[in-house]
């Protein structure tokens, strides 16, 4: 399953960014245990790249494990060798098609989205979602409705449901979802919220 198809059937990308490599890597396997079936690895993460390295070389080749806060082509090259299957970026960043693995670019603005569309993104992270929050992306899918949208910035487990419902092709969650697990913080709260964000994704009740 690619990336955009797994975003499609599970609805949630989770995103882990912290302070201790030991900590963030195990962050990832239980994501990955609690069945979120894509996780990015933000490359402002301590030691970020020997994260990603061991995470793809435990979880194997057909994890979904990307790489987050790429800012640059050099940034995408370090990422893709140490393993990333897809990359995020915050803003629209040039010279990343040549790596040929999906690219969640962002954009806020409808220049910014056309923008991104044309250096190939597979969909458009829609950063920072709260400023505009869930009724901005609904306005948005009227002249773009053939876009896929990931709301990212802000996005607590009752904002889930609104963005998916105004046509969010999955939303984008970091420290709501993470907490400070990435941080050392403890695994068994991390378990509880994705077990909530993956039911609220799903449309169940928590």
């Amino acid at each position: 399953m690619n990336l955009v198809e797994s975003l499609r059937a599970h609805r949630l990308l989770a995103i882990v960014r912290g302070k201790d490599p030991a900590a963030a890597l195990r962050t990832v396997h239980t994501l990955a245990e609690e069945g979120v079936a894509a996780v990015e690895v933000s490359l402002t993460t301590a030691d970020a790249l020997t994260v990603i390295r061991q995470a793809r070389a435990e979880l194997g080749p057909d994890a979904l494990l990307g790489a987050g806060t790429v800012r640059s082509a050099a940034d995408a090259a370090r990422a893709v060798d140490a393993g990333a299957s897809y990359l995020v970026t915050p803003a629209l960043v040039d010279g990343l098609e040549p790596y040929g693995i999906p690219v969640l670019m962002g954009a806020l603005t409808p220049t910014e989205i056309e923008t991104a569309l044309a250096r190939g993104a597979a969909a458009i992270k829609l950063f920072p979602g709260s400023l505009g929050g869930p009724g901005y992306l609904r306005a948005l899918r009227d002249p773009f409705p053939e876009v896929q949208f990931v709301p990212v910035g802000g996005v607590d487990a009752p904002a889930v449901r609104a963005y998916l419902d105004r046509g969010a092709l999955a939303v984008g969650v970091g420290s709501p979802l993470v907490g400070d697990a990435a941080d050392g913080g403890d695994l068994e709260q991390l378990r509880a919220r994705a077990a909530e964000f993956r039911k609220v994704a799903a449309g169940e009740t928590p």
